[in-house]
């Protein structure tokens, strides 16, 4: 498995997975406006490469540039079909190049690619492979998609809710989340109850009913738009859904589960960088300090605790 960190890697592994295509492209497409991409996939075709495209029923870009996109395509010789219109969106973003799966949290565009944080991974997992291929032929044909039992691709509406519900559950130490609108209610409760059990709970971007500064910090400098968790530094999700109603019960979003720890920990460099940077200036303060200093205000501050509560009666 591999990690593509944005905005550092860009476009080029995307770019060279596809060049390196032998037999069979299968694209799904939200967003689109960078041309090496269709350069690629167009060259791949004169290889005599299989390439099929899915493209999104609407975004906000608008039906007229969709209809421009497809047309640019079509003169490459890809195959183009639009997705049904019966979920809110089709916002998944994902290649499968050969026996490869390339689960994406950016768009094909220069904002996601160039001034935002987002991840995305190569994997050659059977399980996860076989389900995308499952899940591009169901949307390509416009049929139902019932996922595979303890299947590693999380797929909105079918077993998103589910599984992530049950991957958050699972935390037994820490939980970082990149997300800019954590909403759904039932998640955040459970977040509560990890932090209640000790959980250490770290939250980039948005999620109410949380203690901004402690738990919640915003991104700077960089505009957030991947969706991940990593749990316990050994197992992370990456995905296309944010953890609100929205996404995870009546849009298709596709996200994947990684056990890889080699990728898990990079994950976590990435966000307790992103953590640290965006820390509220008197917490930089306090980050600063070395560390017998900051164990000294923490006993301080339990001293201060106990005293609070004797004056109290222990109340």
């Amino acid at each position: 498995m591999k990690l593509m960190v944005q905005p550092d890697a860009g476009l080029v592994p995307v770019v060279q997975a596809i060049k390196r295509a032998r037999r069979t492209v299968d694209i799904a497409i939200f967003r689109m406006n960078r041309p090496e991409i269709e350069t690629a996939l167009g060259a791949a075709v004169q290889r005599g490469v299989k390439v099929r495209a899915l493209v999104a029923h609407t975004n906000r870009g608008g039906e007229a540039r969709l209809r421009k996109l497809e047309q640019r395509l079509l003169a490459q010789g890809v195959m183009v079909s639009r997705t049904a219109d019966d979920l809110v969106k089709y916002h998944g973003k994902y290649l499968i190049i050969d026996d490869s799966l390339h689960l994406l949290g950016f768009n094909y565009t220069t904002a996601d690619t160039t001034r935002s944080r987002s991840f995305g991974v190569q994997t050659r997992d059977r399980r996860a492979v076989r389900d995308a291929v499952r899940l591009f032929e169901c949307d390509l044909t416009r049929k139902p998609f019932a996922s595979a039992p303890h299947s590693p691709l999380v797929v909105s509406p079918d077993n998103a809710r589910e599984t992530l519900m049950q991957f958050v559950k699972g935390a037994k130490r820490h939980l970082a989340i990149y997300d800019a609108r954590l909403q759904d209610t039932t998640f955040l409760n459970v977040l509560r109850e990890r932090i209640d059990a000790g959980v250490k709970v770290q939250v980039i971007g948005r999620a109410s009913r949380l203690e901004s500064g402690t738990h919640v910090r915003m991104l700077k400098d960089l505009h957030l738009h991947v969706r991940a968790v990593i749990r316990d530094g050994t197992r992370a999700f990456v995905g296309s859904q944010s953890l609100r109603r929205l996404e995870l019960d009546r849009r298709r979003e596709v996200g994947l589960i990684i056990t890889n720890p080699p990728v898990t920990r990079h994950m976590l460099e990435i966000f307790q960088r992103d953590w640290e940077s965006c820390a509220p200036d008197d917490q930089k303060k306090d980050d600063k300090k070395p560390k017998d200093e900051k164990k000294k205000d923490e006993k301080n501050d339990q001293k201060d605790a106990e005293a609070a509560l004797a004056a109290v009666g222990g109340k």
